[in-house]
């Protein structure tokens, strides 16, 4: 109680830290293979929390424990194109051994939230809410309709999630242009009177192989030229020791130029080395982004020492950026030989959109308000997200969940890696940038 004897109002930074760690507290490990545990207990949270605002939540399950949220809030102005927020609420699985903190704990330490998801992306979805129940709560209406979308399966290729959605339910999508999402709106510290923004406008599309070289079995004491393990390990190295040529897409151009720009040098996208290394924990982000990758994940083969196998097989995690699909495949047809068998496991789209229009200048509004010194930049995503779905509806997908990060944080490095954690005052900032560029937009 307030001194006035009246409850005060909670606002959306004042709940936004719980949310984030009652989200990561729901084990939703996602195993690709309906072992885990599923998103049912996700998304039923979610949609308590949404109808105790006043909100009508649809839940939807694709499969047994399977399951997604969705959510309409009705604008000021419903004539309007609506506007898509969408998160996962599904995670990758963490061994709790090789954790600090226990990685479903939720635990708070050194001014951080710690666990599984709280970069990815339980962190945006914890925002969301916040703001969202504190303008129910208050009665402030969106300029326009929103769709809200929690989702299950992301971190498998979305099949039980957005893709089933969009393929048998579009109509809950009905008006909408335009969706943000994970994986953009964090910073970059370049100095004291500049902060970038990286904003996703781009990701690359995806090809995951299984790789197969058929030889003759045999016994393991022979002479044997035909040996299915020698010739796909062979195939095998040559692919994951392959750079791929620099291909400079319209995305990368536009970074490069805001960020030479930044540093006050012109950067050559061929020479890239030096300049990464001045990026931190983005290096990684932005160094996928020059070229198409294929990276060689599991192998396969035999059942006894003394046995040649018949067939050895191998899994490839294939990248490639938007506008190279054909010459990546041309590549690694080149490169493996006519020995390997490919064939893809789980395959979509790249995409990319311009860094342009009102919903860009309302990202750029929102931030500048809460950070004076930042500056909206776009960036391409190495992986993948929900927005594959989502654009087969025609929507423009952006990745904005936005964060102001501490310098020395790795927060490229945390994504599905150990120790995941997201500063307290971060999540605070998300909110209040959230809830400006709803206005905004």
């Amino acid at each position: 109680m307030s001194e006035s004897g009246t409850t005060r109002n909670v606002t959306g930074e004042d709940e936004v830290v719980d949310l984030c760690r009652e989200l990561i507290r729901i084990d939703t490990s996602n195993y690709g293979d309906h072992s885990g545990p599923g998103e049912r207990k996700a998304a039923e949270y979610v949609a308590e929390k949404l109808a105790e605002v006043g909100l009508e939540p649809q839940v939807f399950e694709s499969h047994k424990g399977r399951t997604s949220t969705v959510a309409r809030i009705e604008g000021e102005d419903p004539s309007r194109p609506a506007l898509l927020i969408h998160g996962h609420t599904d995670v990758v699985p963490a061994n709790a051994a090789d954790w600090t903190h226990h990685p479903f704990s939720g635990e708070i330490a050194d001014g951080m939230v710690w666990g599984r998801g709280a970069v990815d992306m339980k962190d945006m979805d914890a925002m969301t809410l916040a703001v969202v129940r504190e303008r129910m709560r208050t009665g402030r209406k969106p300029p326009r309709d929103i769709v809200l979308a929690f989702l299950a399966d992301e971190e498998a290729g979305g099949t039980f999630g957005a893709r089933h959605l969009v393929d048998n339910h579009p109509d809950l999508f009905e008006g909408v242009t335009e969706a943000i999402g994970e994986v953009g709106g964090f910073s970059f510290t370049v100095n004291e009177k500049l902060r970038l923004y990286l904003v996703e406008t781009a990701q690359k599309g995806m090809h995951w192989m299984k790789l197969t070289v058929d030889g003759t079995a045999g016994h393991g004491s022979m002479i044997h030229k035909d040996n299915a393990i020698t010739e796909l390990s062979e195939a095998v190295g040559r692919l994951g020791r392959h750079k791929f040529p620099v291909r400079v897409t319209k995305t990368l151009r536009h970074f490069l130029d805001e960020l030479g720009d930044a540093l006050g040098t012109e950067l050559d996208p061929e020479n890239m080395d030096e300049t990464l290394a001045k990026l931190g924990g983005i290096a990684k982000l932005i160094g996928a982004s020059l070229q198409n990758t294929a990276n060689p994940t599991q192998l396969g083969a035999g059942y006894k020492v003394n046995v040649i196998p018949g067939q050895a097989t191998a899994h490839v995690d294939g990248r490639y950026l938007p506008g190279y699909e054909e010459e990546f495949l041309a590549d690694l047809d080149r490169i493996l030989g006519p020995r390997v068998k490919r064939e893809d496991v789980h395959a979509d789209k790249a995409l990319e959109t311009g860094f342009d229009g009102a919903l860009v200048d309302a990202m750029q509004t929102a931030l500048s308000a809460e950070d004076p010194i930042a500056r909206a930049v776009p960036y391409m995503l190495s992986a993948g997200t929900d927005a594959k779905s989502f654009a087969d509806l025609g929507i423009r997908c952006f990745g904005f969940a936005p964060l102001k990060l501490p310098p020395e944080l790795d927060f490229a490095g945390m994504f599905h890696g150990v120790d995941e954690r997201v500063p307290v005052d971060a999540l605070q900032f998300g909110v209040r940038v959230l809830d400006r560029f709803i206005d905004a937009s």
